[in-house]
Protein backbone atom coordinates (compact mmCIF):
# COMPACT_ATOMS: atom_id res chain seq x y z
CA UNK A 1 0.00 0.00 0.00
CA UNK A 2 1.13 3.34 -1.47
CA UNK A 3 2.34 5.73 1.53
CA UNK A 4 0.20 8.66 2.22
CA UNK A 5 1.38 12.47 1.92
CA UNK A 6 -0.64 15.95 3.53
CA UNK A 7 1.15 18.78 2.43
CA UNK A 8 0.03 22.17 4.32
CA UNK A 9 1.08 25.10 2.95
CA UNK A 10 2.03 28.43 4.73
CA UNK A 11 2.52 31.74 2.73
CA UNK A 12 2.60 33.57 -0.66
CA UNK A 13 1.41 32.04 -3.71
CA UNK A 14 4.73 30.39 -4.90
CA UNK A 15 4.62 28.70 -2.05
CA UNK A 16 0.75 27.05 -3.25
CA UNK A 17 2.42 26.46 -6.73
CA UNK A 18 5.65 24.93 -4.94
CA UNK A 19 3.57 22.49 -3.19
CA UNK A 20 1.50 21.72 -6.56
CA UNK A 21 4.83 20.91 -7.79
CA UNK A 22 5.79 18.89 -4.62
CA UNK A 23 2.23 16.59 -5.08
CA UNK A 24 3.24 16.06 -8.86
CA UNK A 25 6.41 14.49 -8.00
CA UNK A 26 5.57 12.59 -5.28
CA UNK A 27 3.03 11.15 -7.02
CA UNK A 28 5.64 10.13 -9.72
CA UNK A 29 7.58 8.48 -7.12
CA UNK A 30 4.52 6.47 -6.08
CA UNK A 31 3.32 8.21 -3.20
CA UNK A 32 -0.61 9.15 -2.94
CA UNK A 33 -2.17 12.74 -1.60
CA UNK A 34 -4.52 12.95 0.85
CA UNK A 35 -5.91 16.42 1.92
CA UNK A 36 -6.73 14.74 5.45
CA UNK A 37 -3.94 15.16 7.35
CA UNK A 38 -4.67 12.95 11.02
CA UNK A 39 -4.61 9.86 8.14
CA UNK A 40 -1.64 10.63 6.51
CA UNK A 41 1.45 8.73 6.98
CA UNK A 42 4.04 11.35 6.17
CA UNK A 43 3.54 15.87 6.95
CA UNK A 44 4.61 18.24 5.06
CA UNK A 45 5.06 21.85 6.27
CA UNK A 46 5.63 24.16 3.21
CA UNK A 47 7.02 26.98 4.94
CA UNK A 48 7.21 30.87 4.60
CA UNK A 49 9.87 32.81 6.76
CA UNK A 50 9.03 36.47 5.66
CA UNK A 51 7.72 37.06 8.76
CA UNK A 52 8.29 36.45 12.52
CA UNK A 53 4.60 35.72 12.98
CA UNK A 54 4.48 33.18 9.69
CA UNK A 55 7.37 31.26 11.58
CA UNK A 56 5.52 30.90 14.74
CA UNK A 57 2.45 29.89 13.43
CA UNK A 58 4.76 26.65 11.77
CA UNK A 59 6.26 26.29 15.41
CA UNK A 60 2.39 25.98 16.48
CA UNK A 61 1.99 23.53 14.35
CA UNK A 62 4.82 21.44 14.70
CA UNK A 63 3.78 20.95 18.32
CA UNK A 64 0.32 20.20 17.44
CA UNK A 65 2.18 17.24 15.76
CA UNK A 66 3.66 16.03 19.34
CA UNK A 67 0.45 14.17 20.23
CA UNK A 68 0.14 12.64 16.81
CA UNK A 69 3.46 11.13 16.44
CA UNK A 70 2.98 9.86 20.02
CA UNK A 71 0.15 7.88 18.52
CA UNK A 72 1.46 6.76 15.39
CA UNK A 73 4.94 6.13 15.54
CA UNK A 74 5.45 5.67 11.95
CA UNK A 75 4.69 9.25 11.14
CA UNK A 76 7.00 11.42 9.46
CA UNK A 77 6.99 15.22 9.76
CA UNK A 78 9.26 17.22 6.95
CA UNK A 79 9.74 21.02 7.00
CA UNK A 80 10.07 22.26 3.65
CA UNK A 81 10.68 25.59 1.93
CA UNK A 82 11.62 28.86 3.01
CA UNK A 83 12.18 28.08 7.02
CA UNK A 84 14.25 25.10 6.93
CA UNK A 85 16.52 27.37 4.05
CA UNK A 86 16.82 30.11 6.76
CA UNK A 87 17.76 28.28 9.90
CA UNK A 88 19.33 25.57 8.33
CA UNK A 89 20.20 22.43 10.35
CA UNK A 90 19.02 24.22 13.46
CA UNK A 91 15.63 23.95 12.39
CA UNK A 92 16.41 19.92 13.90
CA UNK A 93 17.31 21.38 17.62
CA UNK A 94 13.58 23.56 17.44
CA UNK A 95 11.40 20.62 17.12
CA UNK A 96 11.72 17.21 17.97
CA UNK A 97 9.09 15.98 15.68
CA UNK A 98 11.18 17.24 13.05
CA UNK A 99 12.66 14.00 10.47
CA UNK A 100 13.56 15.61 7.89
CA UNK A 101 14.27 19.14 6.03
CA UNK A 102 14.09 20.42 2.45
CA UNK A 103 14.73 23.91 0.90
CA UNK A 104 13.03 25.44 -2.16
CA UNK A 105 15.73 23.65 -4.72
CA UNK A 106 15.46 20.41 -2.78
CA UNK A 107 12.17 19.08 -4.34
CA UNK A 108 13.05 16.56 -6.58
CA UNK A 109 14.92 15.07 -3.77
CA UNK A 110 12.12 14.83 -1.56
CA UNK A 111 11.99 10.86 -1.89
CA UNK A 112 15.18 10.21 -0.80
CA UNK A 113 14.69 12.56 2.28
CA UNK A 114 11.49 10.44 3.31
CA UNK A 115 13.73 7.46 2.75
CA UNK A 116 16.66 8.39 5.01
CA UNK A 117 13.83 9.73 7.59
CA UNK A 118 12.48 5.62 7.32
CA UNK A 119 15.72 4.39 8.01
CA UNK A 120 15.90 6.85 11.12
CA UNK A 121 18.15 9.51 10.24
CA UNK A 122 17.20 13.16 10.38
CA UNK A 123 18.71 14.17 7.18
CA UNK A 124 18.42 17.73 5.24
CA UNK A 125 18.87 19.43 1.31
CA UNK A 126 19.64 22.60 1.66
CA UNK A 127 21.78 23.28 -1.18
CA UNK A 128 20.77 26.17 -3.68
CA UNK A 129 20.63 24.75 -7.32
CA UNK A 130 21.21 28.04 -9.58
CA UNK A 131 19.43 26.92 -12.92
CA UNK A 132 16.45 25.11 -10.29
CA UNK A 133 13.07 26.30 -12.41
CA UNK A 134 11.50 23.04 -12.00
CA UNK A 135 9.80 23.72 -15.69
CA UNK A 136 9.97 20.04 -17.02
CA UNK A 137 7.63 18.95 -14.17
CA UNK A 138 3.50 19.29 -14.96
CA UNK A 139 1.78 20.64 -11.52
CA UNK A 140 -0.60 18.31 -9.94
CA UNK A 141 -3.36 20.76 -9.90
CA UNK A 142 -7.14 20.18 -8.19
CA UNK A 143 -8.51 23.27 -10.01
CA UNK A 144 -9.94 23.65 -13.39
CA UNK A 145 -10.66 27.85 -12.81
CA UNK A 146 -7.58 29.57 -11.94
CA UNK A 147 -3.94 28.47 -11.72
CA UNK A 148 -0.31 30.09 -10.53
CA UNK A 149 2.48 29.27 -12.99
CA UNK A 150 5.76 30.52 -11.67
CA UNK A 151 7.84 32.23 -14.60
CA UNK A 152 10.92 32.74 -12.37
CA UNK A 153 12.63 31.75 -9.33
CA UNK A 154 15.30 33.66 -6.40
CA UNK A 155 15.42 37.00 -5.76
CA UNK A 156 18.81 39.32 -6.60
CA UNK A 157 17.34 42.60 -4.84
CA UNK A 158 18.91 43.19 -1.39
CA UNK A 159 15.94 44.98 1.03
CA UNK A 160 17.32 45.53 3.68
CA UNK A 161 14.53 43.83 5.69
CA UNK A 162 13.81 40.81 3.47
CA UNK A 163 15.30 37.13 4.14
CA UNK A 164 14.09 35.92 -0.22
CA UNK A 165 17.19 36.25 -1.46
CA UNK A 166 18.96 34.18 1.66
CA UNK A 167 15.66 31.77 1.28
CA UNK A 168 15.28 31.42 -2.39
CA UNK A 169 18.59 32.16 -3.67
CA UNK A 170 19.69 34.21 -7.21
CA UNK A 171 17.60 35.17 -10.14
CA UNK A 172 17.03 32.44 -12.48
CA UNK A 173 14.10 32.61 -15.29
CA UNK A 174 12.29 29.87 -16.81
CA UNK A 175 12.38 29.40 -20.27
CA UNK A 176 10.01 31.41 -22.80
CA UNK A 177 8.80 28.29 -24.70
CA UNK A 178 8.52 26.45 -20.97
CA UNK A 179 6.06 28.80 -20.10
CA UNK A 180 4.05 28.96 -23.68
CA UNK A 181 3.42 25.62 -23.40
CA UNK A 182 1.87 25.32 -19.81
CA UNK A 183 -0.13 27.99 -20.19
CA UNK A 184 -1.42 26.69 -23.61
CA UNK A 185 -2.61 23.11 -21.67
CA UNK A 186 -3.88 24.91 -18.92
CA UNK A 187 -6.00 27.05 -21.75
CA UNK A 188 -6.82 23.57 -22.86
CA UNK A 189 -7.70 22.25 -19.96
CA UNK A 190 -10.32 25.09 -19.50
CA UNK A 191 -8.86 26.76 -17.00
CA UNK A 192 -10.25 30.63 -17.00
CA UNK A 193 -7.20 31.80 -15.26
CA UNK A 194 -3.59 32.08 -14.90
CA UNK A 195 -1.64 34.17 -12.54
CA UNK A 196 2.11 34.63 -13.54
CA UNK A 197 4.56 34.17 -10.65
CA UNK A 198 8.11 36.12 -9.34
CA UNK A 199 9.60 37.38 -6.73
CA UNK A 200 10.22 40.04 -8.90
CA UNK A 201 8.68 39.34 -12.48
CA UNK A 202 10.25 42.42 -13.97
CA UNK A 203 13.48 40.79 -13.91
CA UNK A 204 12.48 38.03 -15.72
CA UNK A 205 14.88 37.37 -18.82
CA UNK A 206 15.08 34.32 -20.99
CA UNK A 207 18.70 34.93 -22.28
CA UNK A 208 17.97 32.62 -25.18
CA UNK A 209 15.40 34.79 -27.13
CA UNK A 210 16.71 38.37 -24.99
CA UNK A 211 13.10 38.03 -24.13
CA UNK A 212 11.98 39.97 -21.13
CA UNK A 213 9.03 40.08 -18.84
CA UNK A 214 6.94 42.49 -21.13
CA UNK A 215 7.94 39.98 -24.24
CA UNK A 216 6.50 37.16 -22.00
CA UNK A 217 3.30 38.68 -21.05
CA UNK A 218 2.61 39.64 -24.16
CA UNK A 219 3.17 36.46 -25.60
CA UNK A 220 1.08 34.74 -22.60
CA UNK A 221 -1.99 36.97 -23.52
CA UNK A 222 -1.82 36.06 -27.46
CA UNK A 223 -1.26 32.20 -26.72
CA UNK A 224 -4.34 32.08 -24.79
CA UNK A 225 -6.45 34.75 -25.57
CA UNK A 226 -9.89 33.31 -23.46
CA UNK A 227 -8.23 33.27 -20.46
CA UNK A 228 -7.69 36.01 -17.85
CA UNK A 229 -3.97 36.98 -17.60
CA UNK A 230 -2.48 38.16 -13.92
CA UNK A 231 1.26 38.99 -12.52
CA UNK A 232 2.90 39.25 -9.18
CA UNK A 233 4.88 40.67 -7.42
CA UNK A 234 6.48 44.01 -9.62
CA UNK A 235 9.33 45.91 -7.88
CA UNK A 236 8.80 49.74 -8.24
CA UNK A 237 12.35 50.65 -9.19
CA UNK A 238 11.80 47.66 -12.36
CA UNK A 239 8.73 48.14 -13.72
CA UNK A 240 8.60 49.56 -17.43
CA UNK A 241 6.32 51.56 -19.57
CA UNK A 242 6.69 48.43 -22.19
CA UNK A 243 5.43 46.32 -19.19
CA UNK A 244 2.72 48.86 -19.03
CA UNK A 245 1.51 48.89 -22.72
CA UNK A 246 1.48 45.30 -22.72
CA UNK A 247 -1.44 45.51 -19.68
CA UNK A 248 -3.15 48.78 -22.05
CA UNK A 249 -3.10 46.78 -25.03
CA UNK A 250 -4.43 43.30 -24.73
CA UNK A 251 -8.14 43.11 -23.16
CA UNK A 252 -6.91 39.42 -21.27
CA UNK A 253 -4.47 40.72 -19.43
CA UNK A 254 -6.10 42.14 -16.10
CA UNK A 255 -5.90 45.62 -15.15
CA UNK A 256 -4.80 45.31 -11.28
CA UNK A 257 -0.96 45.64 -10.57
CA UNK A 258 0.50 44.83 -7.37
CA UNK A 259 3.30 47.46 -6.59
CA UNK A 260 5.05 46.82 -3.24
CA UNK A 261 6.22 50.68 -1.93
CA UNK A 262 7.00 49.44 1.80
CA UNK A 263 7.22 52.81 3.03
CA UNK A 264 6.06 56.49 1.92
CA UNK A 265 9.60 58.41 2.92
CA UNK A 266 12.24 58.93 0.86
CA UNK A 267 14.77 58.41 3.66
CA UNK A 268 13.11 55.19 4.67
CA UNK A 269 12.90 53.91 1.26
CA UNK A 270 17.13 54.88 1.07
CA UNK A 271 17.63 52.95 4.56
CA UNK A 272 15.18 50.00 2.99
CA UNK A 273 18.01 49.54 0.12
CA UNK A 274 14.38 49.83 -2.06
CA UNK A 275 16.09 51.49 -5.09
CA UNK A 276 13.98 54.33 -5.68
CA UNK A 277 12.59 57.47 -3.78
CA UNK A 278 8.99 58.99 -3.55
CA UNK A 279 9.02 60.61 -6.55
CA UNK A 280 10.58 58.00 -8.78
CA UNK A 281 7.45 55.81 -7.35
CA UNK A 282 4.75 58.82 -8.11
CA UNK A 283 6.17 59.18 -11.74
CA UNK A 284 5.63 55.00 -12.20
CA UNK A 285 2.13 55.74 -10.64
CA UNK A 286 1.27 58.33 -13.08
CA UNK A 287 3.02 56.73 -16.09
CA UNK A 288 0.71 53.41 -14.87
CA UNK A 289 -2.81 55.43 -14.66
CA UNK A 290 -1.83 57.63 -17.73
CA UNK A 291 -1.81 54.42 -20.15
CA UNK A 292 -4.17 52.15 -18.30
CA UNK A 293 -6.99 54.92 -16.48
CA UNK A 294 -9.08 53.05 -13.98
CA UNK A 295 -6.34 50.19 -13.28
CA UNK A 296 -6.49 49.03 -9.59
CA UNK A 297 -3.14 49.64 -7.53
CA UNK A 298 -2.31 47.37 -4.13
CA UNK A 299 0.98 47.13 -2.11
CA UNK A 300 2.68 46.07 0.59
CA UNK A 301 3.87 48.24 3.64
CA UNK A 302 5.96 48.41 6.67
CA UNK A 303 5.44 50.07 10.27
CA UNK A 304 7.99 50.88 12.25
CA UNK A 305 11.05 49.94 10.19
CA UNK A 306 14.75 51.02 11.98
CA UNK A 307 14.75 54.58 13.12
CA UNK A 308 11.47 55.50 11.16
CA UNK A 309 10.07 59.02 12.99
CA UNK A 310 6.62 60.34 13.32
CA UNK A 311 7.41 62.42 10.00
CA UNK A 312 8.48 59.75 7.84
CA UNK A 313 5.11 57.66 9.30
CA UNK A 314 2.99 60.67 7.98
CA UNK A 315 4.91 60.46 5.10
CA UNK A 316 3.18 56.81 3.96
CA UNK A 317 0.29 57.96 5.49
CA UNK A 318 0.20 60.98 2.80
CA UNK A 319 1.24 58.36 0.30
CA UNK A 320 -1.65 56.37 1.31
CA UNK A 321 -4.06 59.48 0.28
CA UNK A 322 -2.25 60.39 -2.88
CA UNK A 323 -2.05 57.11 -4.35
CA UNK A 324 -5.76 55.91 -3.39
CA UNK A 325 -5.09 52.16 -3.75
CA UNK A 326 -7.25 49.34 -3.17
CA UNK A 327 -6.03 47.41 -0.69
CA UNK A 328 -2.58 47.29 1.09
CA UNK A 329 -0.88 44.31 3.26
CA UNK A 330 0.34 46.21 5.70
CA UNK A 331 2.65 44.68 8.53
CA UNK A 332 4.92 46.14 11.49
CA UNK A 333 8.94 45.33 10.93
CA UNK A 334 10.05 42.68 12.79
CA UNK A 335 14.21 41.57 12.74
CA UNK A 336 15.10 38.59 10.68
CA UNK A 337 18.37 37.35 11.58
CA UNK A 338 20.70 37.39 8.41
CA UNK A 339 19.14 40.50 6.70
CA UNK A 340 21.32 44.00 6.73
CA UNK A 341 19.25 45.43 8.75
CA UNK A 342 19.13 43.19 11.57
CA UNK A 343 23.43 43.25 11.38
CA UNK A 344 23.41 47.51 10.89
CA UNK A 345 20.70 48.96 11.86
CA UNK A 346 18.74 49.46 15.43
CA UNK A 347 15.44 48.54 15.55
CA UNK A 348 14.73 51.66 17.48
CA UNK A 349 10.80 52.28 17.23
CA UNK A 350 9.47 50.09 20.28
CA UNK A 351 6.87 47.95 19.88
CA UNK A 352 3.50 49.80 21.17
CA UNK A 353 4.31 52.47 18.73
CA UNK A 354 4.88 50.16 15.57
CA UNK A 355 1.49 48.42 16.74
CA UNK A 356 -0.08 52.39 16.64
CA UNK A 357 1.50 53.23 13.39
CA UNK A 358 0.21 50.04 11.91
CA UNK A 359 -3.19 50.60 13.43
CA UNK A 360 -3.69 54.22 11.72
CA UNK A 361 -2.30 53.02 8.47
CA UNK A 362 -4.75 50.35 8.59
CA UNK A 363 -7.92 52.52 9.69
CA UNK A 364 -6.59 54.89 6.98
CA UNK A 365 -6.52 52.30 4.08
CA UNK A 366 -9.64 51.00 5.25
CA UNK A 367 -11.68 54.32 4.78
CA UNK A 368 -10.04 54.61 1.13
CA UNK A 369 -10.66 51.21 -0.24
CA UNK A 370 -14.04 51.63 1.38
CA UNK A 371 -14.11 55.00 -0.93
CA UNK A 372 -12.58 53.23 -4.01
CA UNK A 373 -15.13 50.14 -3.96
CA UNK A 374 -18.12 52.67 -3.58
CA UNK A 375 -17.23 54.05 -6.79
CA UNK A 376 -18.04 50.86 -8.44
CA UNK A 377 -21.74 50.91 -7.12
CA UNK A 378 -24.14 51.07 -10.27
CA UNK A 379 -21.92 49.85 -12.76
CA UNK A 380 -21.86 46.78 -14.29
CA UNK A 381 -18.67 44.38 -14.44
CA UNK A 382 -17.58 41.18 -15.92
CA UNK A 383 -17.08 38.29 -12.92
CA UNK A 384 -15.00 35.43 -12.87
CA UNK A 385 -16.81 32.94 -10.12
CA UNK A 386 -14.00 31.60 -8.26
CA UNK A 387 -16.54 29.45 -5.38
CA UNK A 388 -19.55 29.86 -3.36
CA UNK A 389 -19.89 32.40 -1.20
CA UNK A 390 -18.62 31.44 2.32
CA UNK A 391 -21.70 32.56 3.78
CA UNK A 392 -24.48 31.04 1.62
CA UNK A 393 -24.24 28.66 -1.40
CA UNK A 394 -27.43 30.59 -3.16
CA UNK A 395 -24.18 33.23 -3.77
CA UNK A 396 -20.79 33.04 -5.54
CA UNK A 397 -17.43 34.28 -4.78
CA UNK A 398 -15.41 35.71 -8.09
CA UNK A 399 -13.25 38.48 -8.75
CA UNK A 400 -13.44 41.62 -11.32
CA UNK A 401 -10.76 42.60 -13.89
CA UNK A 402 -9.20 45.09 -11.59
CA UNK A 403 -9.04 42.09 -9.04
CA UNK A 404 -12.11 43.32 -6.81
CA UNK A 405 -13.96 40.52 -4.55
CA UNK A 406 -17.05 39.92 -6.09
CA UNK A 407 -19.68 37.90 -4.01
CA UNK A 408 -23.54 38.10 -6.16
CA UNK A 409 -27.24 35.90 -6.28
CA UNK A 410 -26.17 32.59 -7.85
CA UNK A 411 -29.02 32.20 -10.25
CA UNK A 412 -28.18 29.56 -12.84
CA UNK A 413 -24.84 30.07 -12.75
CA UNK A 414 -21.46 28.08 -11.34
CA UNK A 415 -17.94 28.45 -10.84
CA UNK A 416 -15.67 28.94 -13.53
CA UNK A 417 -18.18 31.43 -15.60
CA UNK A 418 -18.02 34.29 -16.21
CA UNK A 419 -20.61 36.31 -15.41
CA UNK A 420 -22.15 40.42 -15.82
CA UNK A 421 -22.86 41.64 -12.61
CA UNK A 422 -24.43 45.01 -11.64
CA UNK A 423 -23.08 46.58 -8.20
CA UNK A 424 -25.47 47.51 -5.90
CA UNK A 425 -23.45 47.77 -2.71
CA UNK A 426 -20.01 47.79 -0.92
CA UNK A 427 -17.71 47.49 1.83
CA UNK A 428 -14.23 48.05 1.75
CA UNK A 429 -13.37 44.55 0.85
CA UNK A 430 -16.08 43.49 -0.95
CA UNK A 431 -18.55 44.39 -3.90
CA UNK A 432 -22.53 42.88 -3.43
CA UNK A 433 -24.18 42.27 -6.75
CA UNK A 434 -26.40 40.68 -9.07
CA UNK A 435 -26.66 39.16 -12.07
CA UNK A 436 -27.55 40.82 -14.87
CA UNK A 437 -30.36 39.38 -16.97
CA UNK A 438 -29.37 39.29 -20.68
Amino acid sequence: MPETVFIRTFGCQMNLADSDLIRSMLAGDGYRMTDDESVADIVLLNTCAVRENAVGKIMNHLDALKGRKRARPGLLVGVIGCVPQYYREKMFDMSEVIDFLGGPDSYRHLSSLIDAAREGRRSADLEFVPDETYADIEPWRSGRISAFLPVMRGCNNMCAFCVVPFTRGRERSRPQQSVLDEVKRLSLAGYREVTLLGQNVNSYMDHASGTSFAGLLEQVSQAAPGMRIRFTTSHPKDISRSLVEVIARYSNVCNALHLPVQSGSSRMLDIMNRGHDRSEYLERIAMIRELVPGIALSTDLIAGFCGETEADHHETLSLLEEVRYDYAYTFYYSVRPGTSAASRLEDSVPLDEKKRRLSEIIELQNRISSEQFAGDIGRELDVLAESESKRSSRQLMGRSDTNRVVVFDRGAFNPGNEVRVRIDAATSATLIGSPVKS
